[in-house]
């Protein structure tokens, strides 16, 4: 069979879920299952894997969808939990003394209080934050998902205190290999990371600046009662003051001190900057903007899950830093939980796993309740239980209704993620072929020769697709970049960086994550009109990064002592 072949074959599953969920708005709940069929067809018949490969293969995402589930829950219950205790109350009426305008608020809850949160805790933990956040603000539930995944982009690289580059780089390269190379042409491999960690944060810094701008416009245009994109543009001063202070910091962060802090440094600086900016009417348009009439508005906009305050407050209103407390504890217990050793390694201790599931090597999975942010967010919960002095019928409320909710997701994940699972892993198979999405790639590289920087990040994109995560897209496909670069003579820390940006921006249109966001506001089923708005921001950001690598490329002709070495994948 030809490499053409193939690699069309291997494309098919993700084609399938797109003409599905996009083209004919087939709820993910019917059409996962019906891609996961397919992908398990070509996994057995085309790349000859072996059913027990398949199998474990399954039983590894299936670990997954438990963890990631768990995320979604903790993110459920903390919000449902605020808003039997009166905290939702009091946050709506601390924005209203920021801003009415819901752009305004957009910029500043997702977009930087976002950033914050993927930075300390990243996996799809922004998404599942903001987007409940949003819709107990007032905000229609599609529209707190569309803007809760377009989010998901700049600060991605450096999520969850920069695990895609030190976890995914690190791991998905040779680098022992890569090292003595770079030490006989008088480099080493820490000049080498610090370099692609610096370019990251540069492309990211160029490009997303206008990301809160670009959040607020699609918002305007597709929720709006004119649909207008000009209502979003009125707000460009104030949302490119924004990225700016977002992204300077965030930029210098990540050249100077590396890859564990710009998204967090970033959001911080910017929200100490921008909310006493917003609260004074710097820059901010003369007439505020909300959304139509709730009355007036479509049903695909509206969830299940609701947050009537009238029925939500306690009998004694909560100060509006009493209602923030359990966020900002939140964000403080994922940092510690992160940053210090110690509690990190104490919240591992206690992991439920499998290795080698059914005696394949590498087919592993685990769960580790404590660390992951799930467990820090019931945490808070119990801890917010006792700061807002809830009763027991609030917290069995609370408890109920996101019981409730979170069983839906499940049926969508447990297809999903195991069918990313059994493209990861098919590169161990008996027709000795690459693995699926290795097979897509090289698709693109074979197809486009010299120009092929400019497809890089759509190639980082496609494995955060596939996958949902920056970090395994960067394991998957940094060493094919990097032996891209090496063919055609070019920088391989700079297309490594291609890569890793790209993955962050393929990070709004990965599937699972729209299920998972979907999930906290009761909107699954429709996550193919989701798609059909994040993949404008996602073109966007690979188009202008494609465009960035070909000018450093060819016209400032970046390079590193990577183009004297020739590597091939292990």
């Amino acid at each position: 069979m030809s490499q053409l072949l193939l690699s069309l074959l291997a494309f098919s599953p993700l084609v399938l879920a797109g003409i599905l969920l996009i083209g004919f708005r087939v709820p993910a709940k019917t059409a996962m299952p019906i891609v996961f069929g397919l992908t398990v067809l070509i996994a057995l018949l085309i790349w000859d894997m072996t059913v027990a490969r398949v199998i474990a293969s399954t039983m590894q995402g299936l670990i997954l969808t438990v963890a990631i589930l768990w995320i979604i829950f903790g993110a459920l219950l903390l919000l449902n939990t605020l808003k039997y205790s009166g905290g939702i109350a009091a946050i709506r009426t601390g924005f209203s003394g920021i801003s009415p305008d819901r752009r305004i608020q957009a910029i500043i809850v997702a977009w930087l209080f976002g950033c914050f949160i993927e930075g300390a805790s990243g996996f799809g933990t922004p998404a599942a934050v903001a987007a409940p956040l949003m819709v107990a603000l007032g905000f229609p539930a599609l529209a707190a998902v569309v803007v809760g995944m377009m989010i998901q982009s700049t600060p991605v690289s450096f999520g969850a205190v920069g695990t895609p580059i030190i976890v995914g780089v690190t791991g998905g390269v040779n680098q022992a290999q890569i090292s003595a190379q770079l030490s006989a042409a008088g480099s080493s491999w820490e000049t080498f990371f610090r370099l692609i960690t610096s370019e990251v944060a540069i492309m990211h810094g160029i490009v997303g600046v206008v990301m809160p701008l670009f959040l607020v416009v699609v918002m305007a245009r597709f929720f709006g009662a004119k649909r207008s994109w000009r209502e979003g543009f009125e707000v460009a001063p104030f949302a490119l003051f924004a990225g700016i202070c977002f992204v300077v910091p965030y930029v210098l962060a990540g050249v100077f001190l590396g890859p564990e802090f710009p998204s967090m440094i970033g959001a911080l600086v910017g929200l100490a900057v921008v909310v006493p900016a917003a609260r004074r009417g710097f820059l901010l348009p003369r007439t505020p903007w909300d959304f139509p009439e709730r009355g007036s508005w479509p049903a695909e906009w509206v969830g299940n899950v609701e947050f009537k305050l009238e029925q939500d407050v306690t009998r004694k209103p909560l100060s509006v830093v009493m209602g923030w407390l359990p966020y900002v504890l939140l964000a403080v217990l994922l940092v510690i939980s992160r940053t210090v050793p110690e509690v990190k390694q104490a919240l591992m201790t206690v992991s439920l796993g499998w290795s080698n599931i059914f005696g394949e090597a590498g087919v592993s999975g685990s769960i580790e309740p404590f660390y992951l942010p799930g467990g820090i967010m019931l945490l808070v919960v119990l801890l917010t239980i006792v700061l807002h002095r809830m009763r027991a019928a609030q917290v069995s409320a609370a408890f109920s209704e996101s019981t409730r909710t979170i069983m839906g997701a499940g049926f969508v994940l447990i297809f999903t993620i195991p069918m990313v699972r059994i493209l990861i892993n098919s590169g161990v198979n008996e027709a000795d072929l690459a693995s699926m999405p290795v097979a897509m790639a090289q698709l693109v590289a074979d197809s486009v020769g010299h120009v092929y920087p400019f497809f890089a990040p759509a190639v980082g994109a496609l494995g955060a697709f596939i996958a949902g995560s920056n970090t395994v897209s960067n394991l998957m496909l940094a060493q094919f970049q990097f032996n891209v670069a090496n063919v055609l003579g070019l920088s391989g820390a700079l297309m490594v960086a291609l890569q890793a940006v790209g993955a962050a921006a393929g990070n709004m249109i990965a599937i699972h994550n729209v299920v998972a966001a979907s999930a906290t506001v009761g909107l699954l089923g429709r996550e193919g009109i989701t798609l059909r708005k994040t993949i404008l921001p996602t073109l966007y950001y690979v188009i202008a990064v494609g465009l960035l690598g070909l000018f450093a490329f060819y016209v400032l002709g970046v390079s590193d002592p990577s183009m004297t070495l020739n590597l091939t994948s292990e």
